[in-house]
C-alpha cells in the first residue's frame, strides 16, 4: 500500500508562490494516477489538481487553473504542487493522493499553507 508525506507548506503573503511535495513509498506509486487535495477550515476536502501516471494529462480545479502546476517524478516516487499568485482562499491542508481517493484510503498528514499578509 502506498503511504505519502507531504512538505513544503507555510506562511506566505498574498501574491507569494510556494511549492509542495509529497513523497510516496511502495514501487507501485508509478501506476497510479495521482492528486493535491485541500481541506479548508470548515469545507469539505477539494480536489485541487491532478497527473495522469505518465505525467503528461493534468487537469486543475477551475479556482487554481493558470496558478498552480501538477507535475511527478517517478523514478523519486514524488509528485509536487508549484503554487503562484496565492490567495487567502488557498489557505488550507494540502494533501497528496492517489485520483479519487477516498476516506478510506491511507492520507497523510498534509501539509499546511496560509496565505495572509
Amino acid at each position: 500500500q502506498v503511504q505519502f508525506v507531504e512538505s513544503g507548506g507555510g506562511l506566505v503573503q498574498p501574491g507569494g508562490s510556494l511549492r509542495l511535495s509529497c513523497a510516496a513509498s511502495g514501487s507501485a506509486f508509478r501506476l497510479y494516477a495521482m492528486a493535491w487535495y485541500r481541506r479548508a477550515p470548515g469545507k469539505e476536502r477539494e480536489l485541487v489538481a491532478t497527473i495522469g501516471s505518465g505525467d503528461w494529462l493534468t487537469n486543475y480545479a477551475d479556482s487554481v487553473k493558470g496558478r498552480f502546476t501538477i507535475s511527478r517524478d517517478n523514478a523519486k516516487n514524488t509528485v509536487s504542487l508549484q503554487m503562484h499568485s496565492l490567495k487567502p482562499e488557498d489557505t488550507a491542508v494540502y494533501y497528496c493522493n492517489k485520483e479519487a481517493a477516498s476516506k478510506f484510503d491511507t492520507w497523510g498528514q498534509g501539509t499546511q499553507v496560509t496565505v495572509s499578509s
